[in-house]
């Protein structure tokens, strides 16, 4: 299988691919488990995640992450855990695609993912849109994107 016919399920939301493989309902809210696949100088703009531990394990690619004021670069095999409440982004840096897998512990966050792609909003554009969306996902941004290298 390839990763065309293996994310061809996954939500799409500006070019980046996210397919849970492990859902809250399946783990009765407990955790979820998300592979993401990102282009090169994808990434959020800074933020906090209220309710969620967020743990990245970087599949292939690499990624520059922010984590409270730190900065610090992640290649495949490393991994990067994020407590809720710790002001945080990522961007993924080089010339090849990031995959990596997200575990949310507890689970739901996924929803997210899934509401953006769903909406095919865009940052800047549709930011009061995404940012009401991420107030019922316990998410609040704090600032921009890292910038790009």
């Amino acid at each position: 299988m390839n990763n065309h016919d293996y994310y061809s399920d996954a939500a799409d939301w500006n070019g980046v691919k996210y397919k849970t493989i492990l859902s809250t309902e399946e783990t009765g809210g407990k955790m979820s488990i998300v592979d993401s696949l990102s282009p090169v100088g994808s990434g959020p703009p800074l933020h906090v995640h209220a309710g969620e531990d967020e743990t990245f394990i970087i599949v292939t690619g690499a990624c520059k992450f922010h984590l409270a004021g730190e900065e610090f670069m992640r290649g495949p095999g490393e991994t990067v855990f994020i407590p809720r409440g710790s002001e945080h982004t990522f961007q993924v840096v080089g010339d090849v695609p990031c995959r990596h897998i997200v575990i949310l512990t507890p689970g739901g966050f996924e929803g997210f993912f899934t509401e953006m792609a769903a909406g095919g909003f865009s940052i800047p554009a549709d930011m009061p849109a995404i940012e009401e969306a991420a107030a019922r996902h316990n998410l609040r941004f704090t600032g921009p994107p890292l910038a790009a290298n």
